[in-house]
């Protein structure tokens, strides 16, 4: 349970948000979304989100004994061996593939194909200053999964903005998150954004919200979205706004409860797309029943 970070969920919200999004943003205008295919990927999303923990301690055993914040964890401390992580995280993933199973062939191609992404990631901080990037790929992979289960295949129009906006939300987030260790990784040589950014990190991070925002606009524009979604991206800004402008990034408590905050985000965004969607229909009830008063009238 440790191992897979049953004690902490927020990431494992954070992983099912994207697929959130994307499968009420896929729902018929006036309809809320499918509320097995949410349990199917919310599901999924603490199955996977356990895998890559167990994967990340996997690799980063000898690195994790050196940081003040991961040293108690399982592999680190003997509570558990390298052979039975092997064992666990087999059942893991294979409790994963079943899930996927459970969804359309375009589906289940385009879900095996970010397994690399998951594989990958926690390589990266030994490699290059962008490893939040890479977990932003892999974390948002399920804003085209989503719709794609519930349409049969992926609109690219739709999905990819708001995948690109995942991406920056993943970067804002993970970066306040990586703030909390850039002392022990500066000393080790790990990279991070964190590291990257230094002391200008709200000038970027505000950068990449701006970017998030843009992205999520245009994916609801090019949805037909209706105005409780905008204000609900609305709300995200004046949200992300005061996380950032109030973030003190050499105060790890602080660091974490920023980080911890975004599930709100991911929360706000999919009631902006339900009760959005679901306006679609009153709209859509409202210009046929004048159109039919037009008619009467001009017959009269």
């Amino acid at each position: 349970m440790k191992l897979m970070r049953m004690d902490k969920p927020i990431g494992s919200w954070l992983l099912f948000w994207p697929s959130g999004w994307s499968i009420a943003m896929a729902a018929s205008a006036g309809a809320l979304p499918d509320l097995y295919t949410l349990a199917l990927f919310g599901t999924g999303a603490f199955i996977m989100r356990g895998a890559g923990c167990t994967i990340n301690d996997m690799w980063d055993q000898d690195i994790d004994k050196m940081v003040a914040r991961t040293k108690d964890r399982p592999l680190v401390s003997g509570q558990i061996t390298l052979e039975q992580s092997f064992i666990f995280l087999a059942g893991q993933l294979s409790l994963g593939l079943l899930v996927l199973l459970q969804l359309n062939w375009y589906s289940i191609f385009l879900g095996a194909s970010s397994l690399g992404l998951v594989i990958i990631y926690p390589l990266m901080k030994r490699i290059t200053y962008w490893p939040q990037l890479i977990l932003g790929m892999a974390f948002n992979w399920g804003a085209l999964l989503g719709w794609s289960a519930v349409r049969g295949s992926c609109d690219w129009s739709i999905c990819l903005p708001m995948y690109i906006g995942g991406i920056c939300w993943t970067i804002v987030y993970d970066t306040i998150y990586a703030h909390q260790d850039r002392t022990d990784d500066i000393l080790l040589g790990i990279k991070s954004t964190a590291i990257k950014f230094g002391n200008d990190t709200k000038f970027y991070l505000s950068g990449f919200a701006v970017a998030m925002l843009a992205s999520f606009v245009t994916s609801g524009i090019l949805a037909a979205q209706t105005w409780p979604y905008y204000t609900a991206v609305g709300v995200l800004a004046a949200h992300i706004s005061n996380q950032i402008y109030t973030l003190n990034v050499n105060n790890p408590a602080d660091c974490a409860k920023k980080f911890t905050s975004n599930h709100r985000v991911g929360m706000i965004l999919f009631a902006g797309i339900v009760l959005g969607n679901l306006m679609k229909n009153f709209t859509k009830e409202e210009v046929e029943k004048e159109m039919t008063d037009q008619s009467i009238n001009t017959l009269n």
